[in-house]
């Protein structure tokens, strides 16, 4: 069951197409499992066709709002949770076992993919911790958006799943640690590399990139 959702103005965004092309992609994963997001697009999506068509008759009409209100009323309800797919991305990158991931730290490999993204400031990467492993405890030197692609992780904030989707900042720290069963991957946005702590971080930090 997804627990973790992108905020309404990221969504927003999304229905707007202002998104550069990683962020989309991470909520379009996001959307093909969670129901509740996928009603709010619909909804934006809606408002928006509606208020393009009052803008092309150069006057809005004065029952504008009622007929907003009537469209999202007529919207259908949340469907059943549908089975998670990363199709966007398997075309991408293929089958993600085959990947030549390369490894960080003991738990913890990367697949870099921001030649793939030109459009995207910053580094796109797939990362994978093995089942049941531990990622240092680290913050970020900038902003992390992240969305799970397969199996899970926990951490101080709960347990993320597959299609959860979680923006950390420099204010956040955390440790991961990888359900068990199948390895933990994510596909994540980097504005800057994370920043390990502690005095072992301290001395592995020129190497996290």
């Amino acid at each position: 069951m997804i627990q973790h959702h992108p905020d309404e103005s990221l969504l927003l965004e999304y229905s707007a197409g202002n998104l550069d092309t990683a962020q989309a992609l991470c909520l379009r994963l996001h959307l093909d499992v969670c129901s509740r997001c996928r009603c709010q697009v619909d909804m934006l999506d809606s408002v928006g066709a509606m208020l393009l068509q009052e803008e092309k008759s150069s006057a809005l009409s004065n029952d504008l709002f009622d007929r907003i209100l009537t469209r999202i009323e007529t919207l259908p309800e949340d469907e059943p949770k549908p089975k998670v797919t990363t199709d966007p991305l398997r075309k991408l990158v293929g089958d993600l076992n085959a990947l030549p991931w390369k490894r960080q730290l003991v738990n913890v490999s990367v697949y870099d993919l921001s030649e793939q993204f030109p459009d995207q400031p910053g580094q796109v990467v797939l990362q994978k911790i093995s089942a049941g492993g531990k990622a240092p405890v680290h913050t970020h030197r900038g902003t992390e958006t992240t969305v799970v692609v397969q199996g899970g992780f926990t951490d101080n904030r709960g347990v993320f799943e597959a299609g959860d989707f979680v923006v950390l900042g420099q204010q956040d720290v955390h440790k991961p640690i990888a359900l068990h069963g199948e390895d933990c991957v994510t596909l994540s946005i980097l504005s800057a590399p994370v920043r390990l702590t502690g005095p072992l971080g301290r001395l592995l930090n020129p190497f996290i990139r």
